[in-house]
């Protein structure tokens, strides 16, 4: 089956360009050039992901998000030429999952569709208990345990591991993790992923016999789900 994929823009030669793309690869796609008639299909109709920019005519990307949120939990990528960390910030609080800002290259908004879509179950995204083998994460109480023994983890710590765990089956790159834990601001090392992979793997007892978070070398990390 086809997935679905709702490009709300009102550029037209943009919204030209990523219907051809998307297209090309294989999905099905709807457009509106507004943000009232994106919203209407968003809420009417069933799409796997929704490429929303955020200066809309009619009512605006943030608006959008807000309201869709209020009914459905459909994947998000934000497309605005906006790149200041205040609009970001604003965009994922909202309820984005990912936030690409223009001109971008087609091959790193394909990567990003990917990363969101490729579990191809987005109930496991929006759920408040994630579970993965005897790893559970309750994302209301923000708790962790495993084997049902609570582990206490900082702040920073249970990010990460929150991230990986919604995102499970999924290669995410230091990048999606700096930008997605630390912040869009953060220019720091990017040694420091490995260093908080280390904490966790060590608070959540990850041992090389019972590994749980993998490290793909040369990319990134991946938290599997076993059959």
């Amino acid at each position: 089956m086809q997935m679905r994929i709702l490009i709300v823009e009102d550029e037209a030669e943009i919204s030209r360009f990523l219907r051809l793309e998307l297209k090309y690869e294989g999905y099905e796609i709807e457009v509106a050039s507004d943000g009232r008639t994106g919203l209407e299909l968003a809420l009417n109709e069933g799409f796997d992901l929704i490429l929303l920019d955020v200066l809309l005519p009619e009512l605006n990307g943030i608006e959008v998000l807000r309201r869709l949120r209020r009914e459905k939990h459909t994947p998000v990528i934000m497309l605005t030429a906006r790149d200041t960390v205040a609009d970001k910030v604003t965009g994922l609080d909202t309820g984005a999952n990912d936030y690409i800002t223009k001109p971008f290259h087609i091959e790193e908004l394909l990567a990003r569709i990917r990363a969101i879509t490729r579990t191809g179950s987005y109930e496991a995204v929006d759920s408040s208990v994630i579970k993965i083998g005897d790893l559970t994460l309750d994302t209301v109480q923000r708790l962790v345990t495993r084997n049902g023994k609570n582990i206490a983890l900082t702040k920073t710590q249970y990010d990460l591991l929150e991230y990986l765990m919604r995102n499970r089956n999924v290669v995410i790159t230091k990048e999606q993790i700096l930008n997605k834990v630390w912040g869009y601001d953060f220019f720091g090392d990017s040694n420091v992923v490995e260093v908080y992979i280390r904490y966790v793997r060590t608070k959540i007892g990850d041992t090389n016999s019972d590994k749980i978070i993998e490290t793909v070398r040369g990319v990134g990390y991946v938290i599997r789900e076993k059959a």
